[in-house]
């Protein structure tokens, strides 16, 4: 299973419609849409986990494409960064 980074994602995406684009390329085991806590719309990124070869077709498919009128870009979630400088 692997997890896809979602960015740019327009302020009126929701859950169904996102998950609706990516079913194409396969199943959708979780979706997670990051949302303004105040406004409640989308802050422009999203996350989604679906099988090996399913989220690659979906990457090369989607990453650079238009959705509902922006260009969206999806590739490899890598996760929190580890090493270097943080917070104290």
């Amino acid at each position: 299973m692997l997890k896809l980074f979602v960015r740019n994602l327009p302020p009126q995406t929701t859950e169904a419609g996102l998950k609706e684009l990516f079913t194409g390329y396969g199943k959708v085991f979780e979706l997670q849409l990051s949302r303004d806590m105040f406004t409640g719309k989308a802050r422009g990124t999203a996350s989604v986990s679906m099988e090996g070869h399913e989220a690659r077709k979906a990457i090369e498919a989607l990453d650079g494409s238009d959705y509902e009128g922006k260009t969206i870009y999806v590739a490899l979630d890598k996760g929190p960064r580890s090493g270097g400088r943080g917070r104290r």
